[in-house]
């Protein structure tokens, strides 16, 4: 008797009734969402921890755990909007809309979950997609904002599309940065330009680091310094940058300096140099190849004059002895280019430069490597009765006049 009372008085009020019901399909949506959440997911976690493979935890955490637990409720509402029929049709479009956000962010963050994924494949490393899975990203959620708009309105997907063709000139320019950017990635890409962990320098942008993160907009680079510099993905290709990834992958870095002699310091050697010089273990192939080379040139020879004779130089030597010490050295690659060489002379003197490549590229130890050679190479420049050359003063002070 109750019952009938209550629902004759319903009847009698409509509007009290939608409302109770609205009420009743609510309560029982987040009924739906709290099952959903405290005891589906749950159970589906522990479900997932027992396998093996570390993918399953990914989807998980990226597309289930954080939206499936929305579906069940918005269903429920969609169902039960009979119920209110005044408010029917705009509460099925407003849950068919929610249902369709969630599907494209579920569809995003599977999106990420596989860029995750395959970051961790080590065939895969230093070659990120990153920026294809945000450029993917923004089309899915321009796609996504399209058709939402088209759902809550009643307009069909294909005209909002044509208006969104027509406003094609405007998109490129408000997009225009991602679009260059997104080509800058496939170019990067599609030639292995940049990868993660590179070493890169941009002298254009006081660029000069390794390679953190390589995204759709943006490239991040860790100077060494310890400071973070960013640059637009297609500000990269635009501007001129060196890749020093050649010289980690060749095992060597390269040493290119010169040691400027005092040209009034060279000369021929006599006999007293040439005994000091044979004395040195390191020359004594050399000087025994050439002394006899020497002699059979010089059999027909005037030796009176020492211009007509062939004899060696103190420059030619210490050339020799650099060049042996540094084949002698367990730091320098003899695989790579190894040469020891006289530029031409000029105001500073004569450069004997040295272009070889050690087999350890890492700075520290490259840097200590190098520092070694040349503190003994200068060290025994005096004992090949050469001097080195420098500036007794700087140049624009020997250049003042007279006060």
């Amino acid at each position: 008797m109750i019952i009938e009372d209550i629902l004759n008085w319903l009847n009698e009020n409509p509007t009290v009734k939608q409302v109770l019901f609205l009420l009743g399909v609510l309560l029982s949506s987040y009924v739906s969402y709290l099952i959903t959440r405290k005891f589906l997911l749950k159970w589906l976690a522990k479900l997932i921890k027992r396998t093996k493979t570390s993918l399953d935890d990914i989807l998980y955490d990226k597309v289930l755990s954080n939206r499936l637990s929305y579906i069940v409720p918005i269903l429920i509402i969609y169902n039960f909007a009979y119920l209110t029929p005044s408010y029917a049709n705009t509460i099925q479009r407003i849950a068919f809309a929610l249902i369709f956000l969630i599907i494209v962010a579920s569809i995003s963050a599977f999106l990420d979950a596989l860029n995750k994924i395959y970051e961790q494949k080590e065939q895969f490393k230093g070659r990120p997609i990153k920026g294809y899975i945000q450029a993917v990203t923004i089309v899915l959620y321009i796609v996504g904002a399209l058709v939402m708009v088209g759902i809550l309105t009643g307009q069909s997907f294909l005209v909002l599309l044509s208006g969104v063709g027509a406003l094609t000139a405007i998109i490129i320019l408000v997009f225009r940065d991602t679009i260059l950017s997104f080509i800058a990635s496939l170019q990067i890409t599609s030639n292995d330009l940049v990868r993660l962990g590179d070493w890169i320098e941009v002298p254009a942008y006081g660029i000069d680091g390794d390679v953190i993160d390589i995204a759709l907009h943006i490239v991040k680079i860790q100077n060494f310094d310890k400071t973070i510099s960013v640059i637009p993905t297609h500000k990269l290709i635009e501007a001129t940058f060196k890749n020093w990834r050649g010289m980690q992958e060749s095992g060597g870095r390269r040493i290119k300096r010169s040691i400027f002699i005092d040209i009034d310091s060279i000369k021929f050697c006599d006999e007293k140099m040439m005994k000091k010089f044979q004395k040195i273990e390191l020359l004594k192939d050399y000087l025994e190849q050439k002394i006899t080379e020497i002699q059979k040139n010089n059999k027909n020879v005037d030796t009176s004059s020492m211009i007509n004779a062939r004899r060696l130089t103190n420059i030619g030597t210490f050339r020799a002895y650099i060049e042996a010490y540094l084949r002698d050295h367990k730091k320098i690659s003899s695989d790579l280019t190894f040469l020891v060489r006289q530029l031409a002379p000029g105001p500073t003197g004569l450069p004997i430069e040295i272009y070889v490549f050690t087999n350890d590229v890492r700075w520290v130890n490259y840097e200590g490597i190098q520092a070694d050679i040349f503190d003994h190479l200068l060290s025994v420049v005096n004992e090949f009765d050469l001097k080195t050359f420098q500036y007794p003063a700087a140049p624009w002070e020997t250049d003042k006049a007279p006060s």
